[in-house]
């Protein structure tokens, strides 16, 4: 390797570059390390030139040391009468010391300790834990999959199948102080940003026929006649989960809020916080319930449910404001074209009066959503237009994004004909 300056005068590169052969056997040069900028190498070394050759000619020596050590040969031998030994597991997965680590942050060694202590079991219910971690996120499935799983991992588990279904009823029963512990014990990973809590429900079907304990027939998320359950979850503003319950399947999701947020207020010390969530968890009651000390909230509020004059007020293009600045700006004067004005998200507010509250509805307008949705309807319409051109003309539109609910049928009566005639065109109006 040699030492090796390049580029214009004033905007030189010191490299050191390497010889070597090509396949057709011709000898070429090419960059090994860029050692930096000329001038900027030269004022390290007082604008002495040749302390700074000499130093680089010193780093070419070194790097091709390295590279020739690296060069040496390695003489392995190798059998070939020699077999596997049979039923001897050589392959294991390792993936999951990433999340050992993790967990072993998160103390949860120390928590399992807590709960074996007033507890009468035998069995390693941090061994437990900790593999049920593992494989809900490497390799989800089935309780007795996931101990299957578990088996391939470097460390496999000493329990047996057993222990992992016993251990299940003490998770169940020490869930709300597990969650409470890793709510602390994150704080010393990862600052928790509790200003603002967000919380949803869903819910999860089981494939059997009769209710059984809190499973039971409700309103099923993914439309199926089995029985449910119902979930509640919180996350913080980072969208990390922070505490989460669950509830019969036919409970009323607007009721699922008030016991979690006491618990969350309670065991985590979480008082002060804006509660965010959409319309379906929005009722008065939970608003209430946010409205009290240090406590606020953020629901979204339908324009269909509003009162006649309220969504009138609300859909004026007038007494709009940019954020920052209470310059009042009427929609129909923005040249949407211009992409400052495009980008920009407008908003006004008022005040609205409810029973024992006050609160500010506020409505916001965005040229660059109103051109998104624009360009989903117009897709609709075309794809409306189509069906009006095939057979599937006939079929009424089940939903909000039905692109059926745009086709118009009007039956009329020719001059001459007994029977009526169906003709389907483009609802204009709607």
């Amino acid at each position: 390797m040699y030492v090796s300056i390049t580029g214009n005068k004033g905007n030189q590169d010191v490299y050191i570059k390497q010889s070597y052969r090509k396949d057709n056997g011709k000898t070429s040069s090419r960059i090994y390390k860029k050692l930096g900028k000329y001038n900027t190498l030269l004022e390290q070394f007082s604008g002495n030139e040749k302390e700074l050759m000499d130093w680089a000619k010193k780093e070419a020596e070194k790097e091709t040391l390295a590279y020739n050590q690296q060069k040496e040969k390695v003489s392995l031998s190798l059998s070939p009468l020699a077999r596997i030994p049979l039923d001897e597991e050589r392959v294991f997965n390792i993936g999951y010391l990433f999340l050992q680590k993790i967990c072993s942050e998160l103390r949860i060694d120390n928590i399992c300790r807590n709960i074996r202590n007033h507890h009468k079991f035998s069995y390693d219910f941090h061994a437990i834990l900790t593999d049920l971690i593992y494989t809900r996120i490497l390799a989800p499935s089935s309780k007795l999959s996931s101990y299957k799983y578990c088996h391939s991992l470097l460390e496999p588990p000493k329990y047996s199948l057993q222990d992992l279904y016993r251990a299940l009823s003490v998770l169940a029963e020490e869930s709300d102080f597990i969650q409470e512990e890793l709510y602390k014990n994150s704080n010393f990973i990862h600052p928790r940003n509790s200003r603002i809590l967000y919380y949803d429900c869903t819910n999860y079907y089981f494939e059997i026929e009769a209710e059984d304990g809190i499973k039971k027939y409700g309103k099923s998320k993914e439309h199926r006649p089995n029985p449910i359950i119902t979930m509640g979850l919180f996350m913080d503003a980072d969208g990390i989960p922070l505490a989460f319950d669950i509830f019969p399947g036919n409970q009323n999701e607007q009721l699922t809020l008030k016991p979690i947020e006491k618990k969350v207020i309670k065991d985590f010390n979480c008082s002060e916080f804006i509660f965010c969530s959409d319309a379906g968890l929005g009722g008065k009651s939970n608003r209430f319930l946010n409205s009290f000390g240090n406590r606020s909230y953020v629901i979204t509020y339908s324009l269909k449910k509003m009162k006649k004059e309220e969504r009138e007020l609300a859909l004026l293009p007038t007494q709009f404001k940019v954020p920052g600045s209470n310059k009042l700006i009427d929609l129909r004067t923005l040249d949407e074209s211009d992409p400052k004005v495009y980008n920009t998200i407008y908003y006004k507010e008022y005040p609205l009066v409810t029973g024992d509250m006050d609160e500010t509805v506020i409505i916001t307008y965005s040229p660059k959503y109103k051109a998104y949705q624009s360009k989903i309807r117009n897709a609709q319409i075309d794809r409306a237009k189509k069906m009006i051109q095939s057979s599937d003309k006939t079929r009424k539109g089940k939903g909000s994004n039905d692109p059926a609910r745009f086709i118009q049928r009007t039956s009329v009566t020719e001059d001459g004909e007994i029977a009526q005639k169906n003709i389907y065109q483009l609802d204009e109006a709607k």
